[in-house]
């Protein structure tokens, strides 16, 4: 499959847009995104999805068969407008690696007993072939979850594929959302760790839209004004989930704004909580790092929130003596990292590879993951 072009679609934990990338492979350890594009949502779809994902209720079976061919069509106008975009025919795309929509991630299964645990993703993968002509492969979390695994985190086999070093100890951080992180120990034969860690932008999103207006804080502004208040970051930190050890992933559906809601004792300045989730997602991160890899010399950061400066400073103060740096100094376009991963799925699915860690998800072993769509 070397020199074949693939595209990656994701929407990640706060559906701020759809992401997609054009990627040509040559090798193992060559990827090279060609095109990198992220498309907006429709506002009210975008906002039902926030609510869907936070742990609102589904109106009816109905309403999430509807928004599961919306969420497909979009993804379709998505990967068609890319390679528009880039002079390419579809014809030439050998398939699509589509993550869809999380509207519910639960490892731990509906009554966090461990019984009956699922992911869902919609987006359906039917559409998104017929739409383009190009074969897609999707729903690639359920099978890690099938054989015991959390069915996240999925990249860090990418991670350790392009961005591991034979001379130093490296983590991929990614900021969406959530936080994960990908441990890359020096030399291909030590194991690789994936896990989520908390927040990182969903909380401060949440709460700069609920308190500002605006879907984000850019740069970390907001935050600036305020002053990290220590007993409510205190309340923060203590949840459970936070002292689980690996393997464990997470989302919307357990940090969302009722959750911090209940934490609050009505006295806060708006901006002194929004300094305190940015202390929140610093500290886990952190804490999660040195426990697991103190000897860690490089961060390669990822995700949205490589842009917020003032997070990243912040991140760097808890860990003394590390580099924090975006994976572009490594040749990965930070923005872009989750769909050329899809994309990068999409390729060990159709080559018959597993596409998960083990060791990363619990899972009892290699799986490939994903179901084929052939093209029309």
């Amino acid at each position: 499959m070397d020199g074949e072009l693939f595209i990656g679609l994701i929407s990640g934990t706060s559906a701020d847009g759809i992401d997609a990338a054009l990627v040509r492979f040559d090798g193992e350890h060559d990827c090279r995104l060609l095109l990198g594009r992220t498309y907006p949502w429709d506002p009210a779809l975008r906002a039902r999805l926030i609510e869907l994902g936070q742990g609102a209720a589904a109106q009816s079976i109905e309403e999430l068969g509807t928004l599961d061919v919306r969420i497909a069509e979009a993804f379709a106008t998505a990967a068609l407008q890319l390679i528009e975009e880039a002079g390419v025919g579809a014809p030439q795309v050998r398939a699509i690696g589509s993550h869809g929509q999380t509207v519910r991630h639960r490892p731990q299964g509906a009554d966090f007993d461990g019984r009956h645990p699922f992911t869902w993703q919609l987006g359906d993968g039917n559409l998104i072939a017929e739409r383009t002509g190009i074969a897609t492969v999707a729903d690639f979390r359920r099978r890690d979850m099938a054989a015991g695994g959390q069915g996240a985190p999925l990249l860090p086999a990418l991670h350790a594929a392009m961005l591991r070093s034979e001379y130093e100890d490296r983590a991929v951080l990614n900021l969406g959302g959530i936080a994960n992180f990908t441990l890359l120990p020096a030399g291909a034969g030590n194991r690789v760790r994936g896990f989520d860690t908390g927040p990182a932008n969903a909380l401060m999103d949440a709460w700069c839209e609920r308190m500002l207006g605006q879907p984000y804080d850019a740069d970390g502004a907001f935050a600036a004004r305020g002053r990290v208040d220590a007993p409510l970051l205190a309340r923060l930190r203590s949840d459970p989930w936070f002292a689980l050890p690996p393997p464990k992933s997470t989302g919307r559906e357990q940090f969302h704004l009722p959750w911090l809601q209940e934490r609050l004792d009505g006295t806060e300045r708006p901006e002194d909580v929004q300094a305190t989730l940015m202390e929140l997602t610093a500290t886990t991160v952190a804490d999660a790092l040195l426990a697991l890899q103190p000897a860690t010399r490089r961060v390669l950061i990822c995700g949205g929130g490589v842009h917020n400066a003032r997070l990243l400073q912040r991140i760097g103060a808890h860990l003394p003596g590390m580099a924090i740096e975006s994976t572009a100094a490594h040749g990965m376009d930070p923005d872009f990292v989750e769909a050329i991963g899809f994309a990068w799925l999409a390729r060990q699915t159709l080559a018959g590879l597993p596409g998960n860690l083990p060791g990363v998800t619990g899972a009892r072993g290699p799986r490939v993951l994903g179901v084929v769509y052939p093209a029309g």
